[in-house]
């Protein structure tokens, strides 16, 4: 079957790479696993057998059809025909919390996909295949040109690490830019509320967005944030900032700390 560019399909046939992949999840018969994007069962095979119970989700009517004539008939596979990105939860388990996820995402929607992992109630452990250039965003350090709101956005919630480094040639077609494995841990109990996470989106949207101004003017000038000049002497007076630096030399722990402060303050 060959790849649909309108779908954002690269076929992994590196066999060792997918062994790996499969290895640094670490699943068990006691696991569920969710596998995004099954596709020619690239994953699937290794993951059949290993993990308690496989949920292979593919699009492609295609390779959905597949992928059920192979596996659909295995008491321990379940094959779901629909988008990832409109998947719910509550289907594939009673307990999100314990659920793991593994894929080899389409690289035009990877941002979608991994904040729609990342929905609350969020999976035990997920293991994604993604372009190096975002691998490098997620574990980028603050200071950096990679670093930005994706940073701080999975960061505050999840710690990121790089497993893999994936060569282009691993896929067919290949594809015009490297890949990279990454493992995202979701911090178990969540360190924020609900509403401390959407305080924080907003935070970092408006900084990145002014990401080369100085972080005085954003939080005075921009329209969703709007702190009075008092305000921000207060900010100075409790965390020893600098306002004159630029938003990408703070740390997630500091964006959480500046969007508590705004919050209570404003």
């Amino acid at each position: 079957m060959r790849a649909k560019k309108s779908l954002g399909q690269n076929f992994l046939v590196d066999v060792a790479l997918q062994r790996k992949i499969v290895e640094a999840l670490g699943c068990s018969k006691a696991d569920t696993v969710l596998e995004i994007g099954s596709g020619r069962g690239a994953l699937t095979r290794h993951l059949v057998g290993r993990a308690g119970r496989a949920v292979l989700v593919e699009l492609d009517d295609r390779l959905a059809e597949a992928l059920q004539e192979e596996w659909g008939g295995r008491p321990d596979v379940d094959v779901l025909h629909q988008d990832f990105l409109e998947l719910d939860w509550s289907i594939v388990t009673p307990d999100p919390s314990a659920l793991l996820v593994v894929g080899n995402i389409p690289y035009n929607i990877t941002a979608p996909i991994i904040f729609k992992v990342l929905e609350r109630p969020r999976p035990r452990d997920v293991v994604l295949m993604v372009q190096r250039e975002v691998a490098d965003r997620l574990t980028a350090e603050p200071g950096s040109g990679e670093y930005g709101a994706l940073t701080v956005g999975v960061r505050s919630i999840a710690s990121v690490q790089k497993v893999l480094r994936v060569p282009r040639t691993a896929f067919r077609p290949v594809p015009g830019v490297d890949s990279a494995v990454v493992r995202i841990t979701p911090f178990d109990p969540p360190p924020l509320s609900v509403e401390d996470e959407h305080d924080l989106r907003t935070l970092t949207r408006a900084a990145f967005a002014w990401r080369r101004k100085q972080l005085q003017k954003i939080l005075r000038d921009h329209e969703a944030l709007r702190i009075s000049r008092d305000r921000l002497g207060e900010l100075v007076r409790q965390t020893g900032w600098d306002l004159t630096r630029r938003p990408e030399t703070l740390s997630p722990d500091d964006f959480v700390r500046l969007a508590a402060f705004i919050t209570d303050k404003r």
